[in-house]
């Protein structure tokens, strides 16, 4: 057997989908500064593509304060070097 690592490595589609992955956490470590204390514990990284990013969050109260940050956010990810043009918020269903 191949570590997984390795596997994703060897597959050009794994790779990508790998680097999209690693992309999206490392935005979410440059904004999350710019994010309240109490409200980064419900927030997590999500899909990336090549002008629009995805925040998934837990809890519904915090969209509306994601919102009012929007602009913020995506100012300090263009001042890092990503071309985000837009950041969705979608809501993570609860586990039943």
């Amino acid at each position: 057997m191949i570590p997984l690592n390795q596997a994703f490595r060897a597959s050009p589609v794994l790779s990508s989908i790998a680097d999209r992955i690693q992309q999206s956490q490392q935005m979410l470590t440059h904004v999350l500064p710019l994010v309240p204390p109490g409200l980064r514990a419900h927030i997590q990284a999500g899909p990336v593509d090549e002008s629009a990013w995805c925040l998934l969050i837990r809890n519904p109260s915090v969209s509306s304060k994601l919102r009012q940050l929007t602009p913020a956010l995506l100012a300090h990810l263009r001042v890092q070097g990503y071309d985000i043009q837009t950041i969705r918020i979608k809501m993570l269903h609860p586990s039943r």
